[in-house]
């Protein structure tokens, strides 16, 4: 070896490591890019999630973590933890193990809730509810005042005689073109006789029950807590719609929801 030798070899080393340094750093940067873009493509449509911490049930009960059903128990494993599927729910309607589960949040007082329930609702039901591919269950919410609140206690007040949907259809019937109609008692105890509740004295009682009321308002807590803010919205499986959409928008969204629920 020469004296002009020695010093090179050091110099060279260093330059070898510099380049690998280099290249590593530039695999490191592409592998995080490409992560990133999958992320970012298989991001699922925005849905409400509820919170992991005990909170009231949309029927006003205590509800434990909220955990959805798993694979391994067998029981309907793409339904949103947000899902009753209970037998005797007087605000559901359909077969309580369709594949799919259908949940709207409506306020008596929202023209885009009646019209989806006098455009939209009655295909649905003849399409779907009656052929045992879908279930329907009711979240009732009061994002327009005190008198949301009261048609929310009406409709429960129906409900405890089983006429909640016969209820919801004439009021939703009565409803104006545009702007949130005026819910006075009077007018909530005629839709109760046009609806056929049976025992009108008893659904009057009802319209002044307090543990009613804190149902009621429990339900509109729990839905701004989950994240609906706005009404009509709906959740079949973990995809979201929102607003009184076009039948035809239904149609998609629905077969969508059967189709990945197998």
């Amino acid at each position: 070896m020469t004296s002009r030798d020695s010093p090179s070899r050091p110099r060279r080393s260093r330059m070898v490591l510099l380049i690998a340094g280099l290249l590593a750093a530039f695999i490191i940067i592409v592998v995080i890019a490409q992560l990133t873009m999958n992320s970012t493509n298989s991001a699922a449509p925005s849905a409400p999630t509820p919170p992991a911490a005990e909170t009231p049930s949309p029927d006003g009960q205590s509800a434990g973590p909220s955990e959805g059903p798993s694979a391994e128990e067998g029981e309907h494993p793409s339904d949103s933890p947000l899902v009753r599927r209970d037998p005797d729910d007087p605000m559901a309607v359909g077969d309580v193990d369709a594949p799919v589960v259908l949940i709207e949040w409506t306020d008596l007082r929202c023209p885009f809730c009646a019209s989806f329930n006098q455009d939209t609702y009655p295909t649905i039901v003849e399409e779907y509810i009656d052929a045992g591919l879908v279930r329907f269950e009711v979240v009732d919410v009061a994002f327009f005042g005190d008198e949301s609140v009261d048609g929310q206690i009406a409709a429960r007040a129906a409900g405890e005689q089983g006429r909640f949907f016969e209820f919801l259809d004439v009021a939703y019937a009565a409803a104006p073109d545009r702007g949130h109609p005026d819910m006075p008692r009077e007018k909530l105890i005629g839709f109760a006789e046009d609806a056929g509740v049976p025992d009108i004295e008893q659904f009057t009682a009802d319209l002044d029950d307090p543990e009613m009321r804190t149902a009621a308002e429990q339900s509109t807590a729990y839905a701004q807590q989950v994240g609906v803010n706005a009404v009509p919205f709906f959740l079949a499986g973990d995809v979201a719609l929102s607003g009184a959409q076009p039948v035809d928008v239904f149609r998609d969204y629905l077969d969508q929801a059967i189709e990945s629920a197998g």
